[in-house]
């Protein structure tokens, strides 16, 4: 019986617990979820390197900035792609509905596994959400996408060095970002907002390497690469971090 269970009481699952719950029922059915298993192809797209996957992401940030994009017909693959899913990279985004990673990076559906959140930070529900998508699908790069003119970070900064109350939530979420305003502030940095989104795709970068289990194990045995990145509004350009 669960310990942390009273008597005629069911156990409390997060999100994190309900993805490697169904990981395991599938598991026990016979779906072994692992990469190129579960998800079969012949040769998955993803099955590269980290290096390459991120060379393949920034090439096509290249073309869409230069508006040459490839990926044109939405349609084409729709009937292949209800049989599996095999994505070359995961992608924390913000949920700026400016920035549409899909676009940005010139990339199919199926390509890229996106975790969107306002301020691009990662919890443990993001984590478990990148772990499945890691673990199970194969995607040999993370890359954190921060983005100019981030209003949560701005909001965090005006929080912190104006005392700034905002009402609901917002606080949690403000919460989580604050740690990259505070290490911005000690670079003394002329514009402490842009210095904050730069050091928020930096902070989280760092957590996912040394993720503990499924993230720092696959990092280590180089089967998997964490980058940064911050998208440009203006220009739509990705300069790494």
């Amino acid at each position: 019986m669960c310990d942390t269970c009273s008597a005629g009481s069911a156990p409390h699952l997060s999100r994190r617990g309900l993805l490697m719950a169904g990981a395991g029922m599938a598991v026990a059915s016979g779906l072994a979820l692992k990469a190129g298993s579960a998800f079969a192809q012949t040769t998955p797209q993803n099955a590269i390197s980290g290096d390459d996957a991120l060379k393949r992401i920034m090439d096509g940030n290249a073309r869409y900035v230069a508006n040459t994009p490839e990926q044109k017909d939405f349609s084409a693959g729709r009937a292949a792609r209800t049989q599996s899913q095999h994505p070359i990279a995961a992608i924390v985004s913000c949920s700026d509905s400016r920035v549409a990673p899909e676009f940005a990076f010139d990339q199919n559906p199926g390509d890229l596994f996106v975790v969107r959140v306002a301020g691009n930070f990662v919890n443990d529900d993001g984590l478990a959400s990148l772990e499945f998508g890691t673990q199970f699908l194969g995607a040999p790069l993370i890359l954190v996408l921060g983005h100019t003119s981030c209003g949560a970070l701005v909001s965090a900064v005006k929080v912190v060095n104006e005392g700034l109350e905002l009402p609901g939530h917002l606080p949690d979420l403000i919460g989580a970002l604050k740690p990259a305003v505070e290490a911005a502030k000690k670079e003394n940095a002329s514009d402490l907002a842009a210095a904050a989104i730069v050091a928020n795709v930096k902070l989280n970068v760092e957590r996912l390497k040394n993720a503990s289990p499924i993230l720092k194990t696959r990092v280590a045995e180089k089967k998997l690469l964490v980058a940064g990145g911050v998208y440009d509004l203006a220009t739509g350009k990705v300069s790494l971090v």
